[in-house]
C-alpha cells in the first residue's frame, strides 16, 4: 500500500483558514503554519500539527495560501524556510502549490529555478471567494509539470470541486487572470446598472431579483446581493488585489501584443477606486467609485 504524502499549508487568512479545516477533515492529518500562530489554535484542537516555522511545514506538498509571490519567497528562503526544511529531510521531490494569485511569468520563473533542485511548482489560484472556500466547491486553475501537478491533484481535489490542469508553469495563473477580467467586468456592471436604478428610483432588491432570474444571473450576483443591500462593504475580496490581478491579466495580454479595452478601462476604474481611498474595501464597493464620478461630472458640467 502506498503511504500517503505528508500534506502542509502555510497561510490561514480569510481563504487559507477554511481550506484547512476542509483539507483536515478530508486528509486526517495536516500540518499548519502561519506568521500569527494564535490562528492556528482551533486547527490544534482539532488535530492538526503546529509548525513554529516554515521549516518545519515542509511536507511532501506543501501548499501557501498567501497574497504575492513575495510572501512565497519570504517562506522559502532562509534558515527557517522551506528550502531548508526540505533539505534536511532529504525530502524527494517535494511540490510547492502556490494558491495566490501572482505573476504567472514570476512564478514560472520560480518553478525554473527550483527545478534544479527536484522540487515541483505548482501555480493553483483558485475562484469562488471565502464561501466556495467553506464549501469546498472553488475553481482550482493549475498549472505545472506533469509529475507535480499528478502528485499534487489529490490534495487538489479536496480543495476545490473544479480543477483542471491547463499545462506547463504559470498556465494557471493565465487562467485566473481571464477569471479576473469576467468577474472585475461583473461586479462592476452590476455596480454601474444599481447606480443606474438608484437615479430613477427603482428599487436595488426588486432588481437584483430579477437579475437574478434571468441571462443576468451569475456567482457574483449571488455573493455580493447583500452587500449591495446593506452597503456593508468590509471585508471581502478588496479593490486592492481586484486591481492587481487587473494588472496582471494587462501584463499577460501585453506580453502577446493584445490591448484588451475591457480591462484596461476597469484597471482605470479600480486605480480611481484605490486613489479614493477605497482600497480595502470588497471590490463591490466599486459602485461608490461610479456613483461619485457621476456626481462629479454633474457638478462640473456648465
Amino acid at each position: 500500500m502506498t503511504e500517503q504524502p505528508a500534506v502542509s499549508l502555510l497561510g490561514l487568512g480569510r481563504m487559507g483558514l477554511p481550506i484547512a479545516e476542509r483539507l483536515l477533515d478530508s486528509l486526517g492529518s495536516l500540518t499548519v503554519w502561519n506568521r500569527t500562530a494564535s490562528k492556528a489554535d482551533a486547527l490544534a484542537a482539532r488535530g492538526a500539527r503546529l509548525a513554529a516555522a516554515p521549516a518545519d511545514a515542509a511536507a511532501d506538498i506543501a501548499l501557501t495560501v498567501l497574497t504575492d509571490l513575495s510572501d512565497v519567497r519570504d517562506v522559502l528562503h532562509g534558515e527557517d524556510g522551506l528550502l531548508a526544511g526540505w533539505r534536511r529531510a532529504r525530502t524527494d521531490r517535494p511540490v510547492l502549490v502556490v494558491h495566490g494569485t501572482v505573476s504567472p511569468t514570476g512564478v514560472a520563473e520560480l518553478a525554473e529555478e527550483l527545478a534544479v533542485e527536484g522540487i515541483g511548482v505548482v501555480d493553483a489560484p483558485l475562484s469562488g471567494g471565502v464561501a466556495g472556500a467553506e464549501s469546498g466547491t472553488l475553481s482550482v486553475m493549475v498549472g505545472g509539470q506533469d509529475w507535480a501537478v499528478a502528485k499534487a491533484m489529490p490534495v487538489l481535489e479536496n480543495v476545490g470541486a473544479t480543477v483542471v490542469h491547463f499545462g506547463g508553469p504559470g498556465t494557471g495563473e493565465i487562467a485566473k487572470a481571464c477569471n479576473q477580467v469576467i468577474v472585475a467586468s461583473t461586479v462592476t456592471a452590476i455596480s454601474e446598472a444599481l447606480v443606474l436604478a438608484d437615479a430613477w428610483g427603482i428599487d436595488r432588491a426588486q432588481l437584483l431579483r430579477i437579475l437574478g432570474g434571468g441571462l443576468a444571473n451569475s456567482e457574483v450576483l449571488r455573493q455580493k446581493r447583500d452587500r449591495w443591500l446593506t452597503a456593508d462593504f468590509t471585508g471581502g475580496g478588496s479593490a486592492v488585489n481586484q486591481l492587481k490581478d487587473l494588472r496582471f491579466a494587462a501584463d499577460t495580454a501585453a506580453a502577446k501584443g493584445l490591448r484588451l479595452p475591457v480591462s484596461l478601462t476597469l484597471k482605470d476604474v479600480f486605480e480611481q477606486m484605490i486613489r479614493e481611498g477605497l482600497g480595502d474595501l470588497d471590490h463591490s464597493a466599486v459602485e461608490l467609485t461610479i456613483a461619485g464620478t457621476i456626481e462629479k461630472t454633474r457638478s462640473t458640467a456648465p
